[in-house]
């Protein structure tokens, strides 16, 4: 079983990425998909979440209207559009998969917001 993000690096405020987090080894649409991140100092928190085929979403309050996530059952990836990023959402993301006692992690991709 293995999640391999990618998409992440320094971007201007403002700016915008879009992460990707292709799975390997795990039937995709049996999961759920998520996104967390963890910036230095603080506890990893749920950043944005998506039932098995696209349905369910969530969105914490503080990416609300700049984060989506999607998700392409046919390539077994997840993604999370990243727009008017801002220095705070600096921190290290994560994808990760679950279904009931199942859970798998990513290794994390930096995303860097500055000027």
């Amino acid at each position: 079983v293995q999640l391999v993000e990618s998409g992440g690096g320094l971007v201007q405020p403002g700016g915008s990425l879009r992460l990707s987090c292709a799975a390997f080894g795990f039937t995709f649409t049996n999961y759920a998909m998520r996104w967390f991140r963890q910036a230095p100092g603080k506890e990893r928190e749920l950043v944005a979440g998506i039932g098995s085929f696209g349905t369910s979403n969530y969105d914490a309050d503080s990416v609300k209207g700049r984060f989506s996530i999607s998700r392409d059952n046919a390539k077994n990836t997840v993604y999370l559009q990243m727009n008017s990023l801002k220095p705070e959402d600096t921190a290290v993301y994560y994808c990760n998969a679950k279904r009931n006692a199942y859970e798998y992690w990513g290794q994390g991709t930096q995303v860097t917001v500055s000027s």
